[in-house]
C-alpha cells in the first residue's frame, strides 16, 4: 500500500504542473485587469498604478510570472488578493470551514437516502415503492438547486418564518444557542445539495444493485439456506458500491463547483462565493489559488476512490 501512495503521489506531481500551466495561461490571457478600475479613476495617478503593476509583476512574460508562482506556491505564499487586501491563502481559510460544513453534510444525507432508498428498491423492482422512489428520485434530479433554493428560502422562510435564509458566519450566540442557530441557518442549503444529489445517486445505485442481484454467486448463496439480510448486505451491496464509489468520488470535487449557485442564493461565506466575487473583480491570485485547489480535489479523492476498492473487492490488489 505504502508504494502504491508514494507511485500515485508522484504521478499527481505531473498532472498538478500541467493543470497549474493550463490555468494560469488561461487567466493571464483572459480579459481584465485587476487594477482597471485604478486607470481609469482620475482621482489615481496613472504613476501609482504603474508602480502597482511592477509591483505584482503584470507586465511581465507569461512564462516569468507563472515561474513566480510556481516558486512562491512551494513555498506556502498563495498570493495576495488584490480586492480583499490579504493573503490568499488567510482568505481561502476564512471562507473554508463554511463551504466543508455545508457540503459534507449534504454528503452525508445524499448518502443516508441513497443507499438505503437505493438497495431497497432494487430488492423489489417494479414494486410500488420501487415506482415512488424512481418518481421522486427523477423530480429530485430535475429540479435545479437554485429553484429549490428559493422555494424552501419562500416557503421556510417567508411564509412560514421558521428559518433564517441568509447565512450569517458572525453569529452572537454562546453555548448550545451557537449550535442551534448554526443548525437552522444550515439546513435549508443541506437539504437543497443533500436531496438533489441523494436524488441522482439513488437512481444509480439501484441501477448498480439490480447488475449484481442478478449474478449467479448471488442465487449460489441463496441456495445455501443464507438469509437473504446476510445476502443482500454481504454479497450484493458491497460489489455493488464498486461504481458507486467512483461516481461519489469523481463527484466531489464537482459538487464544490454546483455549491457556488447554493452559497449565491443563501449568502454562504464560502469559497464558491469567494469564487465569484473574485471572477467579478478580476483578482486573479484568489480565482488561480481558489480553482488550483479544486484541480487538487480531483487527484485526491480519485486516489481515495482507488483506496476503497480494494477494501471493497479483495481481488483488486495495489500494484
Amino acid at each position: 500500500m505504502g508504494r502504491y501512495l508514494l507511485r500515485r503521489l508522484l504521478i499527481a506531481i505531473p498532472s498538478l504542473l500541467g493543470i497549474s500551466v493550463v490555468l494560469f495561461t488561461v487567466l493571464a490571457l483572459a480579459p481584465g485587469d485587476p487594477f482597471e478600475e485604478l486607470a481609469t479613476n482620475p482621482n489615481v495617478p496613472a504613476e501609482v498604478s504603474a508602480a502597482l503593476r511592477v509591483k505584482f509583476g503584470l507586465d511581465d512574460p507569461i512564462t516569468l510570472r507563472y515561474l513566480r508562482w510556481l516558486i512562491a506556491m512551494l513555498h506556502g505564499d498563495w498570493g495576495f488578493s488584490f480586492v480583499s487586501r490579504m493573503d490568499v491563502d488567510t482568505l481561502i481559510l476564512q471562507r473554508l470551514p463554511a463551504t466543508l460544513f455545508v457540503i459534507g453534510s449534504s454528503q452525508v444525507l445524499a448518502l443516508l437516502i441513497a443507499l438505503p432508498v437505493g438497495v431497497y428498491a432494487a430488492t423489489r423492482p417494479y414494486s410500488i415503492f420501487d415506482q415512488i422512489a424512481n418518481t421522486l428520485a427523477f423530480i429530485g434530479f430535475s429540479l435545479p438547486t437554485f429553484f429549490t433554493g428559493l422555494l424552501f428560502i419562500l416557503v421556510f422562510s417567508i411564509y412560514l418564518d421558521w428559518l433564517p435564509f441568509v447565512y450569517r458566519a458572525d453569529i452572537g450566540a454562546t453555548g448550545w444557542r451557537w449550535y442551534w442557530e448554526q443548525f437552522r441557518q444550515a439546513v435549508m442549503p443541506v437539504a437543497v445539495l443533500g436531496l438533489f444529489q441523494g436524488a441522482s445517486w439513488t437512481r444509480y445505485v439501484r441501477s448498480a444493485v439490480l447488475d449484481v442481484i442478478r449474478l449467479d454467486y448471488v442465487t449460489t448463496a441463496r441456495a445455501k439456506g443464507l438469509p437473504e439480510r446476510i445476502v443482500v448486505v454481504k454479497h450484493v451491496v458491497r460489489n455493488a458500491l464498486i461504481p458507486v464509489v467512483t461516481l461519489v468520488a469523481l463527484q466531489m470535487p464537482a459538487l464544490f463547483g454546483g455549491a457556488i449557485v447554493t452559497e449565491q442564493i443563501f449568502r454562504i461565506p464560502g469559497i464558491g462565493s469567494l469564487l465569484i466575487s473574485a471572477i467579478l473583480a478580476n483578482d486573479t491570485p484568489v480565482i488561480m489559488s481558489v480553482t488550483f485547489v479544486f484541480a487538487c480535489l480531483v487527484i485526491r479523492f480519485n486516489l481515495i476512490a482507488d483506496i476503497l476498492y480494494g477494501w471493497l473487492d479483495p481481488r483488486i490488489a495495489y500494484r
